[in-house]
């Protein structure tokens, strides 16, 4: 028989409001089960509201709940039925601790979704306190409670895409939050279908606020945001043009170096072939230090790029003209200055460039917008690669809406 004062303090350390603790016992190899029952003696009805304290019938089952230290803890609990003395109708009480048809208590169910957050469905599954099944339960139930509200005080928003199996051309598109720094939509795919659908859901109220885009350098994203966000500028993330650039940039540099090695396949003489070899030991090992950022190079890197410099007259020009094109992204804070600017290296970069150049033309409003709003895809970037990581360690999802569950409570399920 246990003490007043001992079910005073089980019930003090269990600390579920309008609860108390009438009993426990411990189960070797299954923990330890509490024993509850409500302080209350009565209980609304749902349909009119009539308090009522007429009991019906008691249920009585176990449920889950945080473990106290090394052991498992287990609550009877009992969902009383009243029968409303209003309507005379039967209905169950609502408990706040305890979700309806569920075998586990809300607070062990939030904990259970912040490990898995932090690590996968199998490893936390593993510890035993619940299952795959009750995890995936867990996070849908989650979903519903905080990925159903829209956008709230969104003016910038930045659209881009993830590779979901890398190398099969397999994608899904991802919609940030840029101000916020926050992962707010993810779909399936990136047909335009899709992404209009989702971004109608969120109203005519929140597409009107929406003050800024920044988007990759595809149309299909460009037309979603002019037919549905009438206030918005569409702003062309300048790190997809760098990228435009520095492939066409890698391109050459591919492009000479098999040429170099044919040569020296041909090479009539041993001084020809000494020259090309010449060549071929400074175009080695020369990606990087083309298209990395001059700025951010190691001194080592930059005497490689002095070499590069010095075997093609061709890769030399097109590596200043990106630095040129960077500095002008970076330095410039004015539409008119940056167009000016722009016209100007577009000038000297045809013969060089002439894809690029070719985009640059065709996505000159929305790039020229980067200098007045420097908006950029930096902040999805870095959310993109954080969903990276979340896709090597989610293997223990079954399908892609777990995937998307987990991906974006990451960034809501605490705030």
């Amino acid at each position: 028989m246990r003490t007043k004062n001992e079910i005073k303090f089980l019930t003090k350390l269990l600390n579920i409001e309008g609860i108390k603790v009438i009993s426990h016992r411990q189960h070797e190899g299954i923990g330890i089960i509490l024993q509850l029952e409500q302080i209350g003696k009565e209980s609304s009805c749902p349909r009119c509201g009539t308090k009522s304290h007429r009991l019906h019938q008691n249920h009585r089952y176990l449920v889950k709940d945080l473990p106290w230290g090394e052991n498992f803890v287990f609550l009877e609990i009992n969902r009383r039925q009243f029968k409303c003395e209003k309507c005379g109708k039967p209905f169950s009480e609502e408990l706040e601790f305890v979700r309806k048809r569920r075998s586990y208590t809300k607070r062990l169910a939030r904990k259970i979704i912040q490990e898995v957050l932090e690590n996968d469905i199998h490893s936390v599954a593993k510890k035993g306190v619940v299952t795959t099944e009750e995890i995936e339960r867990m996070l849908k139930d989650a979903a519903k409670e905080y990925l159903k509200a829209k956008p709230s005080e969104l003016k910038r928003l930045g659209i881009d895409e993830i590779a979901v199996i890398k190398g099969k051309g397999n994608y899904c598109a991802v919609l940030i939050d840029l101000e916020k720094s926050k992962l707010i939509g993810m779909l399936p795919g990136r047909k335009q279908e899709e992404i209009r659908e989702v971004l109608l859901e969120w109203g005519k109220e929140v597409l009107e606020q929406i003050e800024e885009v920044s988007i990759d350098l595809w149309k299909g994203y460009k037309n979603v945001v002019i037919d549905l966000m009438p206030n918005a500028q569409v702003v062309a993330d300048r790190f997809h043009v760098m990228a435009q650039i520095n492939r066409e940039l890698d391109a050459e540099r591919k492009r000479e170096r098999r040429q170099v090695e044919d040569l020296i396949k041909k090479a009539g003489s041993s001084e020809e072939k000494v020259e090309q070899e010449r060549v071929l030991e400074g175009l080695k090992k020369s990606k990087y230090v083309l298209l990395k950022n001059e700025t951010d190079l190691s001194e080592e890197q930059k005497t490689k790029l002095v070499q590069v410099k010095d075997v093609s007259p061709t890769l030399k020009l097109m590596h200043e003209l990106k630095e040129k094109l960077r500095k002008i992204f970076e330095q410039t804070n004015n539409w008119l200055v940056g167009l000016f600017k722009l016209g100007r290296w577009l000038s000297g970069a045809k013969k060089y460039f002439p894809d690029s150049q070719n985009t640059i033309i065709r996505w000159l409003d929305e790039i020229i917008a980067y200098f007045d709003y420097k908006t950029t895809s930096g902040v999805v970037e870095g959310i993109n690669n954080k969903l990276k990581l979340i896709k090597r360690s989610a293997y223990g999802f079954r399908n892609f809406e777990n995937f998307r569950v987990r991906c974006l409570l990451t960034w809501q399920f605490n705030c």
